[in-house]
């Protein structure tokens, strides 16, 4: 196993993608940044879409990950909804897939359970769980970057478990967990 590698971590959304980076050196987190990016100034959903997938690709050509863990979109009344944030979890996962980097899928209680104990935390309560376990001064305003931090935290916990979200290493990888899903 290796000594050293980077999480990244996505928490999709098409008004806010928040995301978070670790570093892992001898089983240790280290904290590399925390941040989002703002889509609500942009009408258009599939140009919302362009930049998700272009800020993953510039975060990953940043960072280097070894590996990426992305926030499964829950599942809500508001059909319309949902399939928006479908498109962008899958645009975050093909950017990701696109340079042949391992993504596994957690369920937002999932996530929050690894983080503070309690699959049913509120946003501020895995926030002020993450500050105190990596030692950051201060929280943003908005949230949803701590969530992409939590993601990555999250994989950091279950690696070396059996994961019981998805885990794509490639296109033949997801193509074969997802058979039903393909055209033929």
């Amino acid at each position: 196993m290796n000594s050293e590698k980077i999480i990244l971590g996505i928490d999709p959304g098409t008004t806010i993608m928040g995301f978070g980076v670790i570093k892992v050196v001898k089983k240790q987190m280290q904290f590399l940044q925390l941040n989002e990016l703002q889509l609500n100034k942009y009408d258009d959903h599939y140009v919302r879409l362009k930049h998700i997938f272009e800020r993953t690709i510039e975060l990953i050509d940043t960072f280097h990950p070894d590996e990426i863990a992305i926030e499964a979109p829950f599942f809500g009344k508001n059909v319309q909804s949902m399939l928006k944030l479908g498109r962008a979890q899958g645009v975050a996962m093909a950017a990701g897939l696109s340079r042949d980097i391992p993504i596994t899928e957690y369920a937002p209680k999932k996530i929050k359970m690894a983080i503070t104990g309690n699959g049913n935390a509120s946003k501020e309560q895995v926030a002020k769980m993450l500050q105190s376990t990596l030692g950051l001064k201060e929280l943003p305003k908005n949230l949803d970057s701590t969530d992409g931090l939590a993601a990555a935290v999250c994989h950091f916990y279950n690696s070396g478990r059996v994961i019981t979200g998805k885990n794509y290493t490639g296109w033949s990888a997801f193509v074969k967990q997802n058979e039903k899903r393909v055209k033929k």
